[in-house]
């Protein structure tokens, strides 16, 4: 994804920081990269889009939430525009028709990931997520797909375990909560909600959950909260790579992507390197042990060791970061309107009672809960744009071509908000997703776009929406959450690899009595 950098950051880092050096580097740059332009805008062949600066191109012209700029500039240019970022032409993708073109009809020539510097530094270059379409990344993303599957859904006792481990993990949340509430106190929840998200991932992956505050777990999240903090300056860099030669804002942060990187990775080697150690292959403890033996001891597997580490670090990364947000906006929006909050009470209480928590099997008669948790998906589009695509052949979008090895911008917001397909959509209305009978209208929740879809689409989709429903109904049968009322409530957030809300007061009040499944594995 591009240029998720605070403004802030980089005014504070700047300060100081221009010199001679840097004027005469720049009016260079500039000069060089005019004579460029001039000579591809006879030569090139280009999509409708706004005028590129020299050096920069559009890069400025984002701003701090670039999904709203470019719809907008959409609405001038169509849903297939080009945009130059640095030295990069890149086409934005949006609206539903459009997208859905693309992804889905032609799901292999938009299956492409860019050639950045930055996507080799994450794993050591050997993500699923970031790296390029290829018989290799078939059979990698087969490995990875089939463990998660193996330890979520492969079967009625996995399911039931698996189902088992998150109540457990949202009942220890409840009381975690209710600790930080105590005497009426308000606090705010992003760090409990990653801690259990992220436990749900390592009890998965490692076989063991940690405490809390735990030190080396709170270490590991805050480098992964700040990996999706700076991996603008990867992207900055992937497409002005001349930022690296001067002291700017935007390499300091572009060095600190680079260490996180290599400190989180550091983190899952050791933990791999453990269970390679402990490896019995009549014995699959965990998931890193099923990769372990899926990429290490099949025959003619396309994949080295070395994929393990990856394999296994793309699975927490992306597990926790997903299902902390959504569950941040979803806490966020049940204070912002209690009435909903109430009517979600009553019907879990109708429903599932007081004597026993809510399960997977409630969920048909919980199509509220749901509908709430695709109208928090679909109004606060919190996966605004998908990690860069590329073209693997040349490509018609609606009527307009694409070369190969085109960078690909995917606006999921403006799919998740297109008129077209929406009702009122800028509305927060959960009934949407109902249909006349109160149940939950399968077409229209298919409609929101959060995992992306076609050959890119996250491997763990479904086992998310499983995990944020019975967190939701959990922490609902359990819960009341109340606003703190000296803090104005606001939908205000910071942008990264994933929206997140600015920091929000919230309080909870037992609802009954503290029902529980044990402690968590």
């Amino acid at each position: 994804m591009a240029f998720e950098l605070k403004s802030s950051s980089i005014i504070r880092e700047w300060s100081g920081q221009v010199h001679p050096a840097l004027v005469a580097s720049f009016v260079f740059l500039f000069c060089l990269e005019a004579c460029l332009w001039v000579r591809n805008l006879r030569l090139k062949r280009r999509l409708p889009g706004p005028f590129a600066w020299p050096v920069v191109g559009n890069a400025m012209q984002l701003g701090q939430m670039p999904h709203i700029t470019f719809a907008k500039l959409a609405k001038k240019y169509g849903s297939v525009y080009q945009i130059r970022l640095g030295c990069s032409d890149v086409v934005v993708l949006n609206g539903d028709r459009a997208i859905r073109e693309a992804l889905i009809q032609h799901s292999t020539e938009f299956a492409g990931r860019p050639k950045f510097v930055s996507f080799q530094m994450v794993s050591g270059g050997r993500s699923l997520t970031f790296t390029n379409y290829s018989k290799q990344w078939k059979a990698h993303r087969k490995v990875a797909q089939s463990t998660l599957r193996a330890f979520s859904s492969a079967n009625s006792q996995t399911k039931t375990a698996f189902e088992q481990h998150v109540l457990a993990e949202a009942s220890e949340l409840v009381q975690v909560f209710l600790h930080h509430s105590t005497d009426g106190r308000y606090f705010y929840p992003a760090y409990e909600l990653t801690v259990a998200a992220a436990n749900l991932m390592c009890a998965l992956c490692f076989g063991r959950r940690y405490g809390h505050s735990d030190e080396e777990f709170r270490t590991m999240l805050e480098r992964i909260d700040k990996f999706g903090e700076t991996v603008g300056a990867g992207s900055l860099v992937d497409v002005m790579p001349w930022l690296q030669s001067f002291p700017n804002p935007v390499r300091n942060v572009y060095e600190t992507f680079k260490s996180l990187n290599e400190e989180f990775f550091t983190f899952v080697k050791d933990k791999v390197a453990q269970h390679r150690d402990s490896f019995n292959p009549e014995a699959t403890r965990d998931m890193s042990d099923a990769i372990i033996r899926g990429i290490e001891h099949e025959q003619d597997s396309l994949l080295t060791k070395e994929f393990v580490e990856a394999t296994v670090a793309d699975l927490i990364g992306a597990g926790q970061d997903t299902m902390s947000t959504a569950m941040q906006w979803i806490i966020l929006l049940l204070v912002k309107y209690p009435d909903m909050q109430a009517k979600l009470h009553r019907l879990i209480d109708d429903k599932v009672g007081r004597d026993r928590l809510p399960s997977v099997e409630d969920r048909s008669s919980l199509a509220l809960v749901d509908a709430f948790i695709f109208e928090t998906m679909r109004f606060i589009s919190f996966v605004p744009l998908t990690i860069p695509h590329s073209t693997t052949s040349d490509v018609t979008v609606e009527g307009l071509y694409i070369p190969k090895d085109t960078v690909v911008f995917i606006n999921q917001w403006s799919v998740n908000h297109d008129p077209l397909k929406w009702k009122d959509p800028h509305v927060f209305d959960p009934t949407r997703f109902l249909d006349e009978n109160g149940a939950l209208d399968r077409d229209t929740s298919g409609n929101v776009m959060i995992f992306s879809t076609g050959k890119r689409r996250c491997i763990g989709s479904q086992v998310a929406k499983v995990q944020v429903f019975l967190f939701t109904a959990v922490l609902l049968h359990q819960c009341t959450f109340e606003g703190d009322p000296s803090v104005p409530l606001t939908l205000d957030c910071s942008y990264g690899l994933a929206l997140k809300p600015l920091q929000f007061g919230v309080r909870t009040k037992l609802r009954g009595k503290l029902l529980g499944t044990g402690s968590p594995a």
